[in-house]
């Protein structure tokens, strides 16, 4: 007969950008059970917009809920807690009083904001004025900017902030309020590491700043209250799980971190996902000076200590793949590139520099547009297939060097996870241009592991203490196998070609 804790589960919910899944984990072993997955469309309106239906994003989260509920119950199981993992800054603006969205959900990687950015970047002010209150530089990626767009362009936001019925929240507090009853006191809540991606926390006080507040000229009334990342936030009122509570709550990269049990400081994980988010748990609050940012790990419990991070974030990276598929038609379906870029000893001098929408860290260019560079005659799409790997490898080197320089944390392994990572060849180059081990774990689902452990915190039937132990599993590892000097060469390459691609758009 199975054990209690086999029999009961808690379920992860992982909304991306790209599709919205529900995992069920074995509560006693926090192995993945049932699960069931709706991709999402993504809708491009003009260049550099990004947008997504935010009903379309709920229904997928009820649909994948009730599925996995679905599957718990024909095996006799049952369901502890539900916990929430979200693509970070994706902004959705509705009507407290209807439910009802105002617009499309925009996108983190939207760029639309650049006028606004410029502008509240122009001299006196630069794009680090706001980072000692929030950890964050002033860009398109973040939520303030596009919570100011929706008010200054969408007549009906601008009037429902006067009225008092305007809701702004990340994708976590749509969820939530949703599924614990919306317009019918739903509650409405976001956690300390989603609310560190608005450019409205203080990433000190853990609170919403009202000179922040003042500078986008957000409300603060329309504003969630910020909790911890684990804690009962209500109860699923409807479908197969009603009567659940919802007491786990993180950022997408955040859940992740946490899944990789990373909960030392000087542990680190990638994931490669639509974007590339490398994430350092540095335990105390680190300003970066070499373009990182700064922001809350997680906080387990509501007197919990806060942990930070800091977080090297690249806008392109499995993205690049799907443009190689669907733009350019070079392949029929995404793991077609894995043999491509194997049909190749290496890119023979091409670069490939995905600025789509602009670069992220290190380098904040929301001007830079993406180029391939060192072009021969003997160049064919099996090079293009490698280059786009190691446009990836190239950018999270730049990544991890600028973590060293800020924490002085020399890293002897990086955890991987995300879509991209069952490419063995992608994971090698990777560790080659990095010069250390690269470990990428058994279950890749780490993202709503991350939300389902602290989801399980939060009802109490998981110790934190015990979590370095329970998070363990086995894992495949790909180390070095070139010269530091050979390394140095393949990255002098890289930042020419990156340097080409810097201010192209105006």
């Amino acid at each position: 007969m199975a054990s209690e804790g086999a029999r009961k589960f808690v379920i992860g919910l992982d909304q991306g950008t790209s599709s919205t899944r529900a995992i069920a984990f074995s509560l006693d072993t926090l192995r993945p059970r049932f699960t069931h997955t709706v991709t999402l469309d993504t809708i491009y309106p003009h260049d550099g917009w990004v947008e997504q239906d935010a009903v379309t994003m709920l229904e997928s989260a009820r649909v994948c809920l009730d599925e996995v509920s679905a599957q718990i119950e024909a095996v006799g199981g049952t369901v502890a807690a539900v916990g929430v993992a979200n693509q970070r800054e994706t902004t959705i603006v509705w009507d407290r009083t209807t439910g009802v969205p105002f617009y499309n959900a925009i996108v983190w990687r939207d760029s639309r904001t650049s006028s606004i950015v410029a502008s509240l970047t122009s001299p006196p002010n630069s794009a680090n004025s706001l980072r000692e209150k929030c950890g964050l530089p002033i860009s398109t990626y973040f939520s303030a900017v596009k919570m100011k767009w929706l008010m200054e362009n969408v007549p009906s936001v601008g009037q429902a902030c006067l009225d008092g019925r305007c809701s702004f929240g990340t994708v976590d507090t749509w969820l939530i309020w949703n599924l614990t009853g919306g317009t019918n006191s739903g509650a409405y809540v976001t956690d300390v590491t989603n609310a560190s991606r608005t450019m409205l926390m203080n990433i000190n006080t853990l609170r919403w700043d009202p000179q922040l507040c003042l500078f986008f000229s957000v409300p603060v009334n329309a504003l969630p209250a910020i909790r911890s990342s684990a804690e009962v936030y209500g109860r699923i009122c409807s479908g197969k799980l009603r009567g659940i509570p919802i007491c786990g709550n993180l950022g997408d990269q955040q859940s992740a971190l946490l899944g990789q049990g990373c909960v030392k400081h000087g542990m680190a994980k990638n994931t490669y996902g639509t974007g590339c988010f490398m994430l350092l748990n540095t335990g105390k609050l680190v300003q970066s000076t070499h373009g990182l940012l700064s922001t809350v790990a997680y906080q387990l419990g509501p007197s919990a200590p806060v942990v930070y991070a800091l977080e090297g974030s690249v806008a392109v990276a499995g993205r690049a793949v799907q443009w190689f598929r669907d733009n350019m038609k070079a392949i029929k379906t995404s793991a077609e590139i894995n043999i491509l870029a194997a049909s190749v000893p290496d890119s023979n001098g091409l670069y490939f520099v995905p600025a789509f929408t602009g670069l992220y860290a290190p380098r904040w260019c929301s001007s830079a547009r993406g180029l391939a560079i060192g072009i021969n005659e003997t160049t064919n799409v099996g090079h293009f297939a490698r280059a786009i790997f190691e446009a990836t490898c190239f950018q999270t080197k730049e990544v991890l060097d600028a973590m060293v320089s800020d924490s002085s944390v020399e890293l002897q392994v990086l955890r991987v996870d995300g879509g991209m990572v069952v490419a063995d060849i992608m994971l090698q180059i990777q560790a080659d241009l990095l010069g250390i081990p690269i470990m990428r774990p058994l279950c890749l689902e780490t993202t709503a592991l991350g939300a389902a452990v602290a989801a399980g915190i939060g009802c109490g039937l998981i110790d934190v203490d015990a979590l370095p132990s329970l998070l363990q599993q086995d894992s495949t590892t790909f180390s070095p196998t070139i010269t530091v000097e050979q390394r140095a060469l393949r990255m002098s390459g890289w930042t020419k070609a990156v340097e080409r691609s810097l201010n192209w758009a105006s």
